[in-house]
């Protein structure tokens, strides 16, 4: 199984080409870094990662995800890239497929293409997605791609998007596109990642809920003619217990991200060290 680790890089934190180097001398196979575009002054939308839920300030100070990533790129040759996740409904698929292809480009081929449709509703009206109906923009938004991806001039008709025959380029490094995760819990993100996707990411979670949501995969997957073993599970956000790890292997995931808190170069240094200790081999 993998380890990768995640965090929220900002403009008071460790600088991300830094955390990077260091994360690949270490040997960590991946770093995830999440997006907000932005953060609305007033929500009535509870944030689902506490009892009370009070949205972090953190989530209001974090830069974009791209360009971080393609910051960390330039510094490694090894470690792998990935959006942890990407607010798919919040970008026009037109430039972020151009994003996807251009930083998987320059990585030579180590994106990892997280992805959801938000929980923050204030946020994803104020950038035009259709909150109530986001996972159905979401894979419109993803099947849009998939043909700028794999095809010279493209076209898409939907709901959501409408363009005619068009040129996009680049291409990516990955054929025939970087691999679609899905994040959440979401009560049909199964189905979904049979549908358009290439592996799940849940975040919240203990062993037990890997187990299950591995057995429901690898029962859709076989149903839809897909080999069950090309999804993959990469558990997120996660605390450096080695226990706990092993636990998750054993239910089936492939991948875990441990979480590294943001904090200032020294501070981050001597986390990821501790955690390097922890949980890697």
């Amino acid at each position: 199984m993998d380890i990768g680790i995640s965090t929220f890089p900002t403009d008071y934190s460790i600088d991300i080409a830094k955390l990077a180097h260091r994360a690949e001398e270490y040997g960590f196979e991946s770093l995830w870094v999440p997006e907000h575009s932005i953060l609305p002054v007033n929500t009535e939308s509870p944030w689902p990662g506490s009892p009370d839920g009070k949205i972090p300030k953190v989530y209001a100070d974090i830069v974009d995800p791209f360009i971080a990533l393609s910051r960390a790129s330039a510094v490694t040759t090894k470690l792998k890239l990935g959006t942890g996740i990407c607010l798919v409904p919040e970008r026009n698929p037109l430039l972020l497929a151009k994003e996807v292809a251009t930083l998987d480009m320059y990585s030579q081929g180590r994106f990892l293409f997280g992805i959801g449709a938000g929980w923050l509703r204030e946020e994803t009206e104020i950038m035009g997605g259709d909150f109530a109906h986001r996972w159905s923009q979401t894979r419109e938004s993803i099947l849009a791609m998939k043909e700028l991806w794999t095809t010279v001039g493209s076209e898409y008709h939907g709901k959501y998007y409408d363009f005619p025959p068009v040129y996009s380029f680049p291409r990516s490094v990955q054929k025939p596109h970087p691999p679609v995760f899905l994040g959440g819990m979401a009560k049909n993100v199964f189905k979904r990642i049979i549908d358009y996707g290439d592996g799940w990411m849940p975040n919240r979670v203990v062993p037990e809920d890997v187990q299950k949501g591995r057995a429901t995969l690898d029962e859709l997957a076989e149903a839809a003619g897909r080999d069950p073993k090309s999804i993959i599970v990469s558990v997120f956000g996660q605390q450096p217990d080695a226990d706990l790890l092993k636990g998750f292997e054993e239910a089936g995931a492939d991948r875990v991200m441990i979480r590294v808190e943001t904090a200032n170069e020294e501070d981050t240094l001597k986390n990821l060290h501790s955690i390097a200790e922890t949980v890697l081999n």
